[in-house]
């Protein structure tokens, strides 16, 4: 470090340590005035009230510290997502971040036509798949997408819901 250096150095920490020293007067003439005040009331808590104990009386019901076997209205039947079947591109995305833009006619066949979030087209026949929750598509026509999604209910198995994808909404 050569001599001017230091010299700042030293010259900056001086300056430094002189901003602390200001008038602190009308701060402590403040503090004087708050501790002057007369100190307020507490209010008295009220009691504590009493703990009550319940004894378990079973009367032929079953123990509450058992696990309850609950049969899911999605469980027995043959409801379910098919883990073998190939997944398709467009079930990659969340259902609702897609758009229908509108349809077009092939060969005799209305496809419709899904916008990604990413603002990329996508033709789709019925018989396809949508969205996360194993969505089939099982109609198209002008002004709507409908699919059948299966979705988990809660209670170890799965339920199917229909859905749509609306012309123009998201």
């Amino acid at each position: 470090m050569n001599r001017t250096t230091a010299i700042l150095a030293v010259a900056l920490a001086t300056v430094a340590l002189c901003g602390c020293a200001r008038d602190m007067s009308d701060l402590d003439a403040y503090i004087a005035e708050v501790k002057a005040r007369p100190g307020g009331r507490i209010e008295e808590l009220p009691p504590p009230t009493p703990y009550k104990s319940y004894e378990y009386q079973p009367d032929g019901a079953r123990s509450p510290f058992e696990a309850q076997e609950q049969q899911s209205a999605g469980a027995g039947s043959g409801t379910r997502p098919d883990p073998s079947r190939p997944r398709q591109y467009l079930e990659g995305f969340p259902l609702d971040t897609m758009k229908m833009v509108g349809t077009l006619r092939l060969g005799g066949q209305l496809h419709g036509l899904v916008q990604t979030a990413d603002g990329r087209v996508h033709r789709v026949l019925t018989g396809n798949y949508l969205g996360q929750n194993d969505g089939r598509i099982t109609e198209i026509d002008d002004i709507e997408i409908q699919l059948i999604e299966i979705i988990p209910d809660g209670l170890g198995g799965y339920t199917e819901r229909a859905a749509t994808l609306g012309l123009g909404e998201n």
